[in-house]
């Protein structure tokens, strides 16, 4: 975990779920600056916080919505200067809403995925390489889904988006085959975070339902892969990591509900 020591660290999504715990797990295993960027910026200031007191880390709290696709530029650039050289982008944000079958759907939800999930990591991606290519090296970990795998239904539109970060990551890792770039994707099965309650729009039982009758994973297992993989010698790439809960083999229990 040495390889982390000094690096700076970009995670979106960072206010909470496994953006959040992917914070504390980099800041628990090396002396890291730590980039946190979301929408709810007093709950990304209260992280930081925390993180600098219990572990000593630089930490800089950036309101960071993704999907205001004309922002991203300028949230990069005007960084200031102790994190201006980023070494690590983690592509966390995303959600799903609303479990809609096509002829259902809400095509102002649609349009909202497909922002976040897709179009905003992609700019996110862009304001990076440039300063990636300059150096010759730097760390992308796009945080995908077993949903960009295996489709379920009410799940067309999140899973599209996520199908589509995969195809993005792969064809990222071939443009930049030969710059020092690392283009890393990890695919979570049912991991308990706030996901299901943004889905069912707050309905707790609803969301309590996705993960009744079995253990899910939790953030920190995701958030342990992300920073394993990072942490590899550079001519190491984890390229593509799917991790289940012990009880999921699928899709299944995604879909289940609807």
């Amino acid at each position: 975990m040495s390889r982390l020591d000094n690096k700076t660290i970009l995670i979106t999504g960072a206010s909470s779920g496994i953006g959040k715990s992917t914070a504390y797990e980099f800041a628990k295993v090396a002396k890291v600056r730590l980039i946190l960027g979301a929408r709810r910026l007093p709950a990304i200031e209260e992280i930081a916080k925390d993180l600098t007191s219990k572990y000593g880390v630089s930490v800089l709290p950036v309101k960071l919505d993704v999907s205001d696709l004309e922002s991203i530029p300028k949230v990069v650039e005007n960084l200031p200067q102790e994190f201006a050289d980023i070494d690590v982008l983690v592509n966390n944000a995303g959600f799903a809403v609303g479990v809609d079958r096509v002829q259902d759907l809400k095509m102002d939800d649609a349009v909202r995925m497909v922002t976040t999930n897709v179009l905003g990591l992609m700019a996110m991606t862009r304001a990076v390489l440039p300063l990636y290519y300059k150096k010759g090296k730097g760390d992308i970990v796009n945080v995908g889904s077993i949903a960009g795998r295996e489709s379920y239904p009410g799940g067309s539109v999140y899973c599209s988006t996520k199908s589509a970060v995969a195809q993005f990551t792969s064809a990222l890792r071939k443009e930049t085959i030969d710059t020092g770039v690392r283009v890393m994707e990890v695919d979570p099965g049912q991991v308990e975070t706030e996901f299901s309650m943004v889905r069912y729009s707050g309905d707790h039982e609803k969301a309590g339902n996705v993960y009744k009758g079995y253990e899910p994973l939790i953030p920190e297992d995701i958030a342990e892969v992300i920073v394993f993989a990072v942490s590899r010698r550079p001519n190491v790439v984890i390229a593509d990591t799917l991790i289940f809960p012990n009880q999921q083999a699928g899709a299944y229990h995604l879909y289940k509900q609807t």
